[in-house]
């Protein structure tokens, strides 16, 4: 394939590209029809129709990436017909090009294409979830330190705080952080947190919120008490999660969120340097050190 013909196509490709008021990027198909070499709308309708198979068979809904419009088209005489169109997604043009003529210059093209562009906005999905993660560990640790300043303030002393976790954990797991810590094999040095998913995250951090709450306007004093306040609390917790068929002990560990940290800090440096980066390489460097559970 001519490296003018690539770019004539990488060109017509993007200028056919729209937004929705949304900020959402889509193809209209008859548009694509074209791009990809199709004289004929029934055929090219043909392929659109194995690609919404693919897409229900991918688990995704086909309404999502396949949406029915209506257009306005110029007729020789001057006036006006409506016609039927569909707006695409980036994911449903991917899978229109998977499912077209391979023959043709224009779908090997466009397969390449959009397989990138997809990548791309996969990537991005993946950095947000990261980030949204990072973001609860670091709001955990807040938490648990303003607990920790409750716990010393109104008790006289903090020794009883990872006391006072522990018993939440096992009202929340149904087990002990160290059965936890075992079954997610993890270092004995590191907090069970750093390898929670996201909704484990956030539910010891509202469970203590809760704790932090009523420790302070019931203006409890005793390590029992603020105790019997949290597992209160993470026994609550654990119910809703129950309730909607989450059960936290048997959900599988995250990532390790100082790697995940690590390679976010890596990423931002280069997309600084270059802002098409949008991997998500492993950074080489020291190990930091974890705090103690």
């Amino acid at each position: 394939m001519e490296q003018q013909f690539i770019q004539t196509l990488t060109t017509s490709f993007e200028d056919h590209a729209q937004q929705t008021e949304n900020g959402i990027e889509f193809w209209l198909a008859r548009d694509l029809q074209h791009l990809l070499g199709y004289g004929k709308w029934d055929n090219f309708q043909g392929v659109i129709s194995k690609a919404k198979t693919a897409c229900e068979l991918s688990g995704h809904n086909i309404d999502d990436h396949f949406a029915d419009v209506g257009k306005m088209v110029e007729l020789g005489s001057g006036s006006q017909r409506d016609i039927n169109d569909i707006m695409l997604t980036r994911y449903a043009c991917y899978l229109i090009a998977q499912n077209g003529d391979p023959r043709k210059q224009e779908i090997a093209f466009a397969q390449t294409y959009f397989a990138m562009q997809t990548r791309k906005a996969e990537l991005i999905e993946q950095r947000l979830l990261e980030t949204e993660r990072l973001q609860a560990r670091k709001k955990l640790s807040d938490t648990e330190k303003e607990l920790s300043s409750v716990i010393y303030e109104q008790t006289g002393g903090n020794q009883n705080f990872a006391l006072i976790r522990s018993k939440g954990d096992r009202a929340l797991f149904g087990k002990s952080t160290h059965a936890m810590k075992a079954q997610w094999q993890i270092p004995d040095n590191r907090p069970l947190a750093d390898f929670a998913p996201t909704i484990i995250l956030k539910a010891k951090d509202f469970a203590t919120e809760i704790t932090i709450h009523n420790a302070r306007a019931q203006n409890m004093h005793t390590e029992g008490q603020i105790s019997g306040e949290h597992v209160t609390n993470n026994e609550a917790v654990r119910q809703t999660l129950l309730n909607r068929g989450i059960t936290p002990e048997n959900l599988p560990p995250a990532e390790d969120v100082k790697k995940v940290e690590r390679r976010l800090t890596t990423t931002e440096k280069k997309a600084v340097q270059n802002p098409d980066v949008l991997g998500s390489g492993e950074m080489n460097g020291e190990k930091p050190q974890g705090e103690n559970e």
